[in-house]
Order: C-alpha cells, then sequence, then structure tokens
C-alpha cells in the first residue's frame, strides 16, 4: 500500500495550523544537544489529531457524508474529528468511556458531535462504535491505524523538515503509532536525513511488546494518556517496524519532570504524552549528545489540577517547598522561636499545625509541620540546620531531591 504524504500536505494546507517550530536554547544547555521543537500543542484543539482527522474526512463520498461518522475517543481524537465534522457538515456520534472527564465530554459536545457514554474502556467504547458503524451504516473514523489518517499526520514532519534543516534526530511519542508512522512516511518521502526514535508510557508499552511478539503487563494510571493504547495499529507497526530506529519506555517521574520543565524554562504547556520526547531525550541523553534533535510536542491538553500537582510536585523535588515536622516544647513562645528561625533564614511559611494529641511523643512535646517555600535546597538545608541547632529536632516528611532522570 502506498501512503502520497505530500497529498495531505496539499490538502491540509490553510486549513490547519502551520505549527511554529522553536529552538531552545535552555533545553539543549540541559541535554547537551542541540533542541528544536515542533509545537503541534499550539494547533487547532491542541493537538495534531486535527491534522488526521481532516485527511481522513475530506475522502468521504457524498453518501457517506450525509449519513454520518462515528468514532471512539477519550481525548483529542474526539475533538479533532467533532471539529472537522461540524465544519464539513456531517453528522458525528463519539463514542466516549464512562470514566471520561466531564470537560471533556462538554468540549466535544460543545462542537456539535452527539456523544454516547459507553463502557469502562476505550476498547468498550470502541465495541459500541463499531455497533452503531453496523446499525446505522455510519463510516468509522479509525484513531490511528488508516492510510488517511497516517497521510495527515504526516504534515508535521513534512513542516518540521522545513523549518528545521537537517535534523539528526527526531523523537515522537507513539500511542497507537499514526503520528510516527506518518514521520516516517514523510523521511522516507522527502529524503531527509533524520533518524526516527518512538517514545512510549513505561505503562503501556504496546507497540514494543508488538514489534518484539512478546506479551508485556499493560494498564495502569498514567499522566500520558494520550498513549495509553493498549492496542497498537498493524498498518502502523509494519511501518514502524521498517523505518523507527528505536522506542524508548519512560515512567511517571521522568514524564512529570519533562511537563514540568517545558512550561516553567520554555514556558510551555504540554499533556504528558506531549512532553514524552523531552523525557525520552532526558533519559537518553548520552546517545544524542552532540546532534540536532527535533522533539515533536504532540498536544497540551493536561487538565488544569494535573498541571498544578505536577507543578507542586516539581517544587518539591527542587528543594523549593517542602513539609517539615519539628519538635517544639509545649511551652509559651517556643513555636514563636522556632518560626523566627525559618524568617531569618529567609524561608516562607505557607502552613503550619500542630499535632498534640499523639502518645508517641512526650506529653510536654508537641510535634508541628510546617510547609515551608524556599529558594532552593541548599536553603532548605540551612533552615534545618539551624532549628536542630536551637535544640528543635526536625526531619523532611518527603524527598526533596532533584534526581536527574538522565
Amino acid at each position: 500500500m502506498t501512503i502520497n504524504t505530500t497529498k495531505a500536505v496539499n490538502k491540509l494546507t490553510g486549513r490547519v495550523t502551520r505549527t511554529p517550530t522553536l529552538h531552545s536554547p535552555i533545553l539543549s544547555e540541559i541535554t547537551d544537544s542541540e533542541v528544536w521543537l515542533k509545537l503541534e500543542n499550539l494547533q487547532i484543539m491542541g493537538s495534531f489529531k486535527v491534522r488526521g482527522a481532516l485527511s481522513k474526512l475530506s475522502t468521504l463520498t457524498a453518501s457517506q457524508r450525509k449519513t454520518g461518522i462515528v468514532t471512539a475517543s477519550a481525548g483529542n481524537h474526539a475533538q479533532g474529528v467533532a471539529y472537522h465534522a461540524e465544519k464539513l457538515g456531517i453528522p458525528v456520534t463519539i463514542v466516549m468511556p464512562k470514566p471520561t472527564p466531564f470537560t471533556k465530554v462538554a468540549r466535544t459536545e460543545a462542537l456539535g458531535a452527539r456523544i454516547i457514554l459507553e463502557g469502562e474502556t476505550l476498547s468498550e467504547a470502541s465495541e459500541k462504535a463499531h455497533e452503531l458503524e453496523r446499525e446505522h451504516g455510519l463510516t468509522y473514523i479509525h484513531p490511528y491505524d488508516d492510510p488517511d489518517i497516517i497521510a495527515g499526520q504526516a504534515t508535521v514532519m513534512h513542516e518540521f523538515i522545513e523549518d528545521a534543516a537537517s535534523l539528526d534526530s527526531v523523537i515522537i511519542p507513539i500511542g497507537g503509532g499514526g503520528l510516527i508512522s506518518g514521520c516516517a512516511l514523510a523521511v522516507e518521502q522527502t529524503s531527509s536525513p533524520a533518524k526516527l526514535y518512538g517514545v512510549q508510557s513505561a505503562l503501556f508499552p504496546s507497540m514494543i511488546s508488538a514489534l518484539k511478539g512478546i506479551s508485556a503487563t499493560i494498564g495502569g494510571r498514567t499522566i500520558a494518556e494520550g498513549i495509553a493504547v493498549k492496542q497498537p495499529g498493524e498498518l502502523t507497526q509494519s511501518i514502524i517496524e521498517k523505518y523507527v530506529q528505536q522506542i524508548f519506555e519512560v515512567d511517571e517521574t521522568v514524564l512529570e519532570r519533562a511537563v514540568h520543565l517545558l512550561l516553567t524554562e520554555q514556558k510551555i504547556v504540554a499533556e504528558g504524552a506531549g512532553a514524552a520526547p523531552l523525557a525520552a531525550l532526558l533519559k537518553h541523553r548520552d546517545l544524542f549528545k552532540g546532534q540536532k534533535v527535533g522533539l515533536v510536542i504532540s498536544g497540551g491538553n493536561i487538565d488544569a489540577r494535573i498541571l498544578s500537582a505536577v507543578l507542586m510536585r516539581g517544587l518539591a523535588r527542587e528543594g523549593r517547598l517542602a513539609r517539615l515536622r519539628m519538635e517544639v516544647p509545649d511551652t509559651p513562645g517556643s513555636l514563636a522561636r522556632a518560626t523566627e528561625i525559618i524568617g531569618k533564614c529567609n524561608g516562607n511559611i505557607i502552613e503550619i499545625h500542630h499535632r498534640r494529641l499523639f502518645y508517641d511523643i512526650p506529653v510536654k512535646m508537641t510535634e508541628v509541620d510546617v510547609i515551608v517555600e524556599t529558594i532552593d535546597g541548599g536553603q532548605l538545608g540551612k533552615i534545618i540546620t539551624a532549628l536542630v541547632e536551637a535544640g528543635f529536632p526536625t526531619m523532611t516528611l518527603q524527598s526533596t531531591s532533584n534526581t536527574d532522570p538522565g
């Protein structure tokens, strides 16, 4: 089967956003490579998925458009299909798993889609979508294992190659494999010298397992839900096997670090899947040292509560936010002296809690839990030392070490 990616470029030009390509000096310094970012988080609907959706929908016959389409998705694919279906006047039904966050359901419904909540997993939602396909003669839009979808996603790499010439390597997230398959074909059809690498969540190594022909435990709660796919595509697997150099696995700690780093250092909001290429580069920086490396930031649709938690946890890892437990004599003025020491060391107390009623400390003592904001881990260490020397035994209640994932 021949998938012509150049035709997709012509088809999508002017109908999707040509997203920026950005050189990142700060990430280059951190990783010892020359880092370039393809910012699909700034795409329409915040994800590359609109590219494949438009590519596929534009191939439908007049009869198919009139009857309507159906798909199953809990996120970016749903919104990409709904967005273009509304523009093209195509009736669309989207089956979403029942646990899908309400905000995603509401956002997709606002685009004019008919939403059906069915099943606890995406697989169960897909079964319902195929049932509707058979019952009502609808056209099923596969999220990744479709030649037209793959061709649409290829336009990401066509733009990247034009805007960041002579890339040595490009790292791309893999869920079902549609994005990296399209990018691989674009590299092949433009004779670019770039080598392609994939990255998956360590909890969902489905493509890695498929290529190795092994069964693996797949599933879990990941920040990279955009690539949390249990069953990769067959067509995408064959393309990846032929053109992709290697696929990396990254765990949740490195994914968090990548999301945090993109926001705090580069001022870019990326979802977990979108930050996965940076996570892979951080973990395998020795492999890419000195190279011109492209990272496809595939999307920016991260839940605000998740992003908030990532930022706060990042501050804790850097020693800029810590929870301390002090032993303080239960006498007038003792707590004031302890807090004065923290203030003199330029620590800012965010919260404070007394613990008088527990029997694991002497009756004339009290435990005080304090959340302290500091400049860095060094300042935190000075605060703890000063408290201990003043007669207030102190310990941290969580790790604040900045563990380098590389």
